[in-house]
Parts: C-alpha cells; sequence; structure tokens
C-alpha cells in the first residue's frame, strides 16, 4: 500500500497544486456559506491524501471513458441509471415509485423520467400492488431480468479482466473500502442542502459480488 501511494505522489499532476487554507483570522466565511469539513482528518498525511484525490480524479475520468459497461457485444449497452434501477428491483422485489426513489436516495419525478423507456422497452412492468389494488408496483420483467443478467455477466468479466492478477483477498479488501468510500460520499451529499445523491449501498453487495 505504501508503495503503490508513493507512486502515486510521483505522477500526481502539479500544474494544479492545493491551494494553502487563508487563515480564519484574516478570511472569516461569509455568512450562509459551509466552510470545508477539514476536522475530520486532523492528522492525516497531506502526501497521502493529495495521492488519495489524484487516484480518485484519474478513476473518475477512468470510469467515464470506458463507462465501465463491460466486455463483448452488449459492451456499455446499458447506461448507469437504467442498470442501478434494475438491480434494486432485482433485489427488493416489485415496489412503489416513491418507495424506488427513496431507496436509491433520488426524488420521484426523476425515478419516474429514468424508468419511463424501461417500461416501453418491456424491461419493467407497471403491475397492481398485491394488497392494495388501487396501488402501482414497478416489477422487473422476465425479459429485464434477464437483460439485467446479460450485462451482469458482461460486466463481472470486465472486473474479472482488469483485476486479473489479483487475489480474491485483495478483491474483496478492495470491493470493501471501495464501498465505503461509496458510503462517505453519499452521507456527506446527503447533509449538502438541495442535493440529490444515490443511496450509499446503491453499489450493492449482490452486484459487487457478482450476484
Amino acid at each position: 500500500m505504501t508503495s503503490a501511494a508513493s507512486a502515486s505522489r510521483e505522477t500526481a499532476p502539479s500544474e494544479d497544486p492545493t491551494p494553502e487554507a487563508t487563515p480564519p483570522e484574516t478570511a472569516p466565511p461569509e455568512t450562509g456559506t459551509t466552510a470545508p469539513d477539514t476536522a475530520a482528518a486532523p492528522f492525516a498525511d497531506p502526501g497521502l491524501l493529495d495521492a488519495l484525490q489524484h487516484q480518485v480524479a484519474v478513476f473518475a475520468r477512468r470510469a467515464e471513458q470506458t463507462r465501465l459497461g463491460g466486455v463483448g457485444q452488449v459492451r456499455n449497452s446499458m447506461d448507469r441509471a437504467a442498470y442501478l434501477l434494475l438491480n434494486r428491483l432485482d433485489q427488493e422485489g416489485p415496489m412503489g415509485v416513491k418507495a424506488l426513489a427513496a431507496g436509491m436516495g433520488i426524488d420521484s419525478s426523476t425515478v419516474t423520467r429514468q424508468v419511463a423507456p424501461l417500461v416501453d422497452t418491456g424491461l419493467v412492468m407497471r403491475t397492481s400492488h398485491p394488497e392494495d389494488g388501487r396501488a402501482v408496483v414497478l416489477e422487473l420483467s422476465a425479459r429485464g431480468l434477464a437483460r439485467l443478467e446479460e450485462v451482469r455477466s458482461s460486466r463481472r468479466e470486465l472486473m474479472a479482466q482488469v483485476t486479473d492478477g489479483w487475489t480474491e483477498e485483495e478483491r474483496d479488501a478492495f470491493t470493501t473500502l471501495l464501498t465505503r468510500f461509496n458510503g462517505a460520499l453519499a452521507a456527506r451529499a446527503a447533509r449538502l442542502p438541495g442535493a440529490e445523491q444515490e443511496a450509499p449501498g446503491e453499489a450493492g453487495a449482490g452486484e459487487s459480488r457478482g450476484r
């Protein structure tokens, strides 16, 4: 771990140095603004944090370039929103729009907009609630499940290729830490006013463990 962090620090771009924080007594925060939260890790190694933020930025760029969509014919054939919605319905079962939105940490209008093309293409069905016939729930169709499994298999193969040479313990440790990191990001985003974010567990143990 130490060698990887050191390598990251050596490759981190120097043209964008982190600005020094302005002393509070010379620049008090304006009313209504939120000061950066730096108290969480007062003893953290600045060089290590620089290496971490750089690698996260590189990961975000690589993920955007490849979309991590998988391999073979189904590569990049399902966007992230559709995949997460189908995966949630598979894991949790039929549910209404409000429950689905709450579970994913997004608003109902966003779910309605994102699920509409899935209903149109037959991947998701609208059915009556088993206990309340007046209510409508969203349910993964047989076609949707088959499509989801196809995409999962393709993405599972991509993960196998990317982590080729890793031990199962290393894969498990990386998955655990990445899940924890995503959860921390989601928790922080939830504290920001007006923010919309995915739920901490959106990556899902089922998805990440090859459900």
